[in-house]
């Protein structure tokens, strides 16, 4: 692979990385200060030919054995910057937090909230990096925004323009009274995963979107509980649709990246 070619990060699930859209993958270990990530990189070409590298990190592992509060933001982060990528999309599996938001919607997040406790938030906590105080009154990045709505528009792919992500430390489903403080504090869907790696990926001056595919209601809004395999079953059956947006997605990302393309 080219060194100059355009690259994009995409950070998710077992699904994601086995896109059958991107060929000539290979697997490559990255090693950080923060510990080595095992990534893949693969090449997509559009009907032009013009290519884009794809490096896919499994952000719960190959075999999905690393819960959410025990995932290593900082070096996925880090493998991502040190390939030379810029621009990152995360994909998450998410509960909604309101009933006109539907298991099987796809959500464009552009805030979030944080309730985790435990987590490696910042690179800059004193150590080689120093400290910084980043700004993050609008954390996703809004050029990525405009062409994966364009991508879904083109494909009549249902991706709700906005929502706002609450972060919750896992690996437990919450409760009914926390769904219910959530979506009185005005959350739309939660998750356990894109806090830190939302603040890391500002940190770190990467431009980064993240796309949320609603698996399930929130506990109290169903009438049955929840359960781990139902929400893999529910990300699984949807993968097409999400998997249709990223190939738009990158389409689109060559066009922006040569001049001519939206959002830009």
């Amino acid at each position: 692979m080219r060194d100059r070619m355009m690259k994009l990060g995409i950070i998710g699930g077992t699904g994601v990385y086995d896109m059958p859209v991107v060929d000539t993958v290979e697997e490559q270990s990255v090693d950080t200060a923060y510990g080595a990530v095992r990534l893949r990189k693969g090449i997509f070409r559009n009907p032009s030919g013009e290519q884009l590298c794809v490096v896919f990190v499994p952000r719960h592992g190959a075999a999905h054995s690393v819960p959410p509060h025990r995932i290593n933001y900082r070096a996925n982060i880090k493998a991502l910057c040190t390939l030379g990528v810029t621009d990152v999309v995360g994909t998450t599996a998410v509960g909604s937090l309101r009933e006109d938001i539907a298991p099987g919607q796809l959500v464009l997040l552009d805030q979030f909230i944080d309730f985790t406790r435990t987590r490696n938030y910042t690179f800059f906590d004193g150590g080689p990096e120093g400290v910084r105080h980043t700004d993050m009154t609008y954390p996703y990045d809004e050029s990525l925004r405009q062409l994966l709505q364009s991508a879904a528009s083109e494909q009549n792919i249902d991706l709700r323009p906005r929502g706002i992500y609450v972060c919750t430390e896992g690996p437990r489903f919450e409760t009914a009274a926390e769904i219910r403080m959530f979506a009185q504090l005005g959350a739309d869907v939660v998750g356990m995963t894109n806090v830190p790696e939302v603040i890391l990926a500002n940190e770190a001056r990467l431009n980064y979107a993240a796309v949320s595919l609603v698996t399930n209601y929130g506990a109290g809004i169903s009438d049955s509980p929840l359960t781990h395999d139902e929400v893999t079953a529910a990300m699984d059956a949807n993968m097409r649709k999400l998997t249709a947006l990223l190939t738009g997605f990158f389409d689109k990302k060559i066009v922006s990246d040569d001049g001519g393309g939206t959002g830009e």
